[in-house]
Formats: C-alpha cells, structure tokens, sequence
C-alpha cells in the first residue's frame, strides 16, 4: 500500500484524517513531539493501515507543514465513517460512534499520572485558576467534553419577578435509539465499573449500556482529609462544570462532614462554587449512589437576586442570615470565619431535618411499615464572595401524597409536559435544563402560531400524537396569542411561556410558598435558632 494510487478514496481520507489529528494533538498539547510517531502509528494500527499516507513524509515534519484544525471532530467522523465501511463499528449510530471516538482519542492522551503532575505543576508556577483552565481546555481537546453538541445548546435568559433565569434545552447528551435502550435492558445489572462516576471509569472502553471514558482524566484532591477526585462533566451544562466525586463508591449522605468538604474546596479553589444535590430521592440528583459534588465558574442567578430580610445571630455577631427572593426556601449564611460558618449551618441543617410545620403542610418524617421515614433535608451551595464564606441552604421536603404521588413540593402534573424529572442542584440556583425533545416540539409548536392549523386539528383528533402532551397549554397559547404571528415573534411567545413555566416550577419546589402564610411559616423556623431580623 506504499503507493498512494492504490489505495481507495476512503482509504486516503481516513490516512489523511490520521495525519490531521495527530496534528491537531500535537498542536493542543496532547502530545508532545516524541510522542508524534508513536501516536501516528498507534492509530494506524487502529484502523488496520501498515504505513501512513505517505510514508517518505517523517511524521514531525507533516506535523510542522500547515495550520492545525481548531477542533477534532471531521477527522473523528472522518475515521468512525471508516471504521463502520470495513466493520470496525457495529453500528452507525450515536452510542457506537461514541464509544469509538473515545477510543481514537484516549490514543492521543498523556497517561493519567502525567495529567495530574502536569495540573499540580501549573498549579506551583501560576496558580489554581491557570491549573484550571488548562485542565479544562484538555477535556474539550481531548473531546471529552464535546463542545460541537454543546454549541447546539438551546439557551435563552428569562426575565422574571425573582431576577433574571437562565433557560437551557440540552441537546449534548446523545440519545439512544429505541434497539440500544431494549438491548441495554437485557444485559446484566454493571458491577464494573458500579457507576459512571466511579474513578474505574478513567480509560474505560465502554459499552452500550455505559459510556466509553479512554479520555477522561481526573485530579486527586483533599477534602476533610478524606481522598476525593476532581474532573469535567461531559456536558458542560455551564462554563467549567466540575464534578468532585468520592474515592469509593460510597452513597451520598449530607453531613456536617458534607458541610467541611465544600468549605475545603473553596479554600484551595476560591473562584469556583461548589455544591451538593439532596441526598433523598425526589428532591436529590440522578445519582444518589456515589458521593458527589458539582462545582465550576459561572454566576449563576440565584446569586444575583435580591435579599429580602437580614437577621442577626443572638449570640455570634460575625455570622449573617439572608432570605432571599427567590421561587425556592433559601437560607443564606455569611461569614468572615469559615468555622463559624460550618457549625451555624450545621446548626440549621440539624434543625431542620426534624422540623414540621403542618399549618404549611411541612412533615419532617412520616410513619411507613412501621418505621419514621425522614422526609427534610437540604441542597447546599457553597461559594466565596467579597472576602467571605457564603452557603446557601435551600430547603428541601421529599414528601409524597394522594394528590401528589411524584412529590408534593417537586413539579406538578400540570408542569410535566415540561418538565417532569427532580429539581437537582443546578435547577435550584436558576438554571433549566429541559430534556431535548422540546427542540422539536416546541419548533412545532410555534408553526401553530404562524398558522398551521392543520397540525393543531392532528394533535386535538389523535390522542397518541407526540405534542398530544401538550394540547392544553397549546389551547391557551392560541387563545392568548393567536395564530397569526411570525416566525420570530411565535419563538419568542414560546420561550417567554417557557421560562414563566419553569419559575413556577421552583415555585413547586419551594417548601414555604410566596405568600403571606409562607413568609410567616419561613420566619417561625428562622427565629427559632436564635436568629433575630435586622432589617
């Protein structure tokens, strides 16, 4: 095969393909020059090729000839295309391209030991937010983080009584197709690696029921002396997303150790918050069986609202509660003294978990065969601002009833069109991130208000039809709005109607509503503790 007219088409494209990514890796950083050949030869192998598109070329002198792509991902489809032409890939769908493009690239990576020197060595030369940021501009060249899905985000800011929120539809996480999701179910429960936050998961290939992680890196941490692991989440729902996951696979359990982590954290990475989903179902995150964290640099809106009452503490004068205006109950706790910070929101979190309130219909715990089933708990976001130590405390019940049977205070039924899943972490501080379906549909829906009528007949004669979810809300859309609108004007109705709904949404969550007998329930549980208004 030395003789380049002999190859075919495809061929050469893919030996070309290899000689534009090792470039680019080259150029990023991935590789060093010593590693030129070795990676070039790695992927030949790969692909099953015994010499490069042209072999007289030395590889370090095509590396140096020409402008390095910005990004992987043409030469990746380029091979994966490939790959599937001569049986390499099983099938040419999302999830097998997946697992092979984290295979290409986890062959132009540094191993991991050298990963995390690297990070700790820019860490002493220039400080934690340059170890940082190269630590996160590695995980989108190494296409861990895939930026191409992440730029096809839908994402709006909506304004509303509580401040301005931000609205995401997320379309950077690939779903299976209905053959993978049944196939998936027949295959035995994982036992390794237990979860996809497990640190086994470092160099993982993957399979159809797991995804392929050859290019994920992660960096030991400290946090309250215990040994903790700090990595990028693949889908960046904002800028550098992190994800801080427990050493072992142990289950989430919110502490006043819990408490000291996030404090710790914030101490060695003072620009970033970092916080924790509840650790109940319904009212915690997807993953309630691996200890974790979710932290990164972004300003997100629950920050930026305004505080409605001040109080001060009878006993500790460095320490300042906050009631902000927000849909959620949230207590914010300042102070100079990261100690004090720690015991007064242990304080209130204790408190809290055995407080019940039922003129609010607030039940701290409730009797189930026979035994107390805790009901109360906390998300906690931790962050540093102005000099001080800041944690946020947003209140939380889990509890179920005839009327709500998915949770009393999570979305209603008449929200679920929507959004039907938990209010985690990243939704508490203002963030939507509603399911990737609604691209389509909600694209459907504005045809409705530009005049497609007869879509709106389908939907009301076909109780199956796909937008049959939401016939209701349509009807009020097209007696509010009419059916007469542009393009532009009926996206624009629909995001506004969007981002109202999911203000409500929080609302739902909210344990004390935004009323006056919500007000005057919230400062019963404030006052108790010893915490006096201010103003």
């Amino acid at each position: 095969m030395s003789n380049p007219v002999e190859r075919t088409t495809e061929q050469n494209s893919a030996l070309l393909a290899i000689d534009e990514l090792i470039k680019f890796a080259f150029d990023k950083g991935l590789i060093k020059g010593a590693d030129i050949d070795y990676g070039r030869n790695l992927l030949l192998k790969q692909f099953h090729f015994d010499e490069p598109y042209n072999p007289d070329i030395p590889a370090i002198h095509m590396v140096a000839q020409g402008q390095a792509a910005a990004e992987p991902q043409v030469m990746l489809d380029t091979l994966i295309d490939y790959a599937y032409s001569i049986g390499l890939l099983a099938e040419n769908t999302d999830t097998y391209r997946d697992l092979m493009d984290a295979e290409i690239m986890g062959l132009l990576m540094a191993r991991p030991s050298e990963v995390t020197g690297d990070f700790f060595d820019t860490l002493d030369r220039e400080g934690i937010e340059s170890a940082t940021s190269e630590f996160y501009q590695l995980s989108i060249n190494s296409n861990y983080i895939r930026m191409d899905r992440v730029s096809k985000n839908v994402y709006w800011k909506q304004p509303t009584s509580y401040g301005e929120m931000e609205m995401t539809i997320n379309l950077s996480k690939p779903e299976k197709t209905s053959a993978e999701i049944a196939l998936a179910k027949l295959m035995p429960p994982p036992s390794y690696p237990k979860c996809q936050l497990c640190r086994e998961n470092v160099g993982y290939a993957g399979r159809i029921n797991h995804p392929a992680r050859q290019n994920l890196r992660v960096i030991p941490l400290q946090l309250n002396g215990e040994s903790w692991l700090f990595q990028y989440s693949p889908y960046v729902y904002y800028n550098e997303h992190c994800i801080v996951l427990h050493h072992d696979h142990v289950p989430m359990k919110l502490t006043k150790d819990t408490f000291r982590r996030l404090l710790d954290f914030v101490d060695e990475f003072p620009h970033y918050f970092l916080g924790s989903n509840a650790d109940l179902p319904i009212v915690g995150g997807s993953i309630l069986t691996h200890d974790h964290f979710q932290g990164g640099r972004h300003t997100f809106p629950i920050e930026q609202a305004a505080v409605e009452e001040v109080y001060g503490h009878t006993v500790h004068d460095d320490i300042t509660l906050e009631l902000v205006n927000w849909p959620m109950s949230v207590v914010r706790l300042r102070a100079n003294n990261s100690s004090l910070l720690l015991n007064s929101a242990n304080d209130i979190y204790e408190a809290w978990k055995q407080y019940s309130d039922a003129e609010v219909d607030i039940l701290a715990s409730t009797i189930q065969n026979g035994e107390p089933v805790r009901h109360n708990t906390v998300t906690p976001i931790v962050r540093r601002r102005d000099g001080q130590y800041e944690i946020d405390l947003v209140l939380r019940n889990n509890r179920t009833n005839e009327q709500y049977p998915d949770g009393i205070f999570h979305p209603h039924p008449e929200m679920h069109h929507l959004k039907r899943e938990n209010i985690g972490l990243i939704e508490v501080m203002g963030l939507a991130i509603l399911p990737g379906r609604l691209k389509e549909e909600l694209d459907q829906i504005a045809s409705i208000l530009t005049g497609d009528i007869a879509l709106l007949e389908m939907i009301r004669q076909q109780p199956d039809h796909p937008l049959a979810i939401h016939l209701l809300w349509i009807e009020h859309l097209v007696e509010a709005y009419g059916t007469e609108l542009d393009h532009d004007q009926a996206t624009l109705t629909i995001q506004d109607e969007v981002g109202t709904k999911f203000a409500e949404i929080l609302e739902h969550a909210g344990v004390y509503k935004r009323n006056d007998e919500g007000r005057k329930a919230f400062r019963r549980f404030i006052t108790r503790m010893n915490y006096v208004l201010k103003s």
